[in-house]
């Protein structure tokens, strides 16, 4: 799951049960050619290791964090604590509350820590994955045409298909 090149980008999740979410990020990164890298860094459960994982992520060429967390959902503000890197977070659907506890956890960061929250579940690690792509394709002019592409791809989709009935 890891890419070939020094990855660029940080997939990140709180348990591996939130997998079925955040792949749908790398789903996208891998789609429009991002390196990166993807892990289980729990907030609660391995705080050592998310201080370890943040603290030096922009030193080993990480330009931005994609943190996917359920629940309390502490994840990714946690990693925005530890370094200036842009954090991306992804509310993870939980039982309880259909990830509206995650999506608020995430979203109510206290001023001078911010934290880009998107959708709750499929939709926002997709969406997650683009805006990280769109971030590294600032300075990496490949990447940047590879969300053009795909980005002209998708408006090509809705002008081929006008029709919204189901084809007979």
């Amino acid at each position: 799951m890891q890419s070939e090149q020094s990855p660029k980008v940080g997939v990140i999740m709180g348990s591996k049960s939130d997998w079925p979410v955040m792949e749908h990020a790398v789903a996208m990164l891998e789609r429009l050619g991002v390196p990166f890298e993807t892990r289980v860094v729990s907030a609660h459960r391995t705080p050592d290791l998310l201080f370890d994982y943040a603290k030096p992520a922009a030193d080993r060429g990480l330009q931005v964090i994609v943190a996917g967390a359920g629940g309390a959902a502490h994840l990714p503000g946690m990693v925005a604590s530890q370094t200036a890197l842009p954090v991306l977070g992804v509310p993870v659907e939980s039982k309880a509350l259909k990830g509206l506890d995650s999506l608020l956890s995430i979203v109510q960061m206290p001023g001078g820590i911010a934290v880009g929250t998107l959708a709750i579940g499929k939709a926002g690690a997709t969406n997650a994955g683009l805006l990280a792509a769109q971030i590294v394709g600032l300075q990496d002019a490949a990447v940047r045409g590879a969300v053009e592409a795909f980005r002209a791809e998708q408006t090509q989709t809705v002008l081929d298909n006008p029709d919204p009935r189901p084809e007979p």
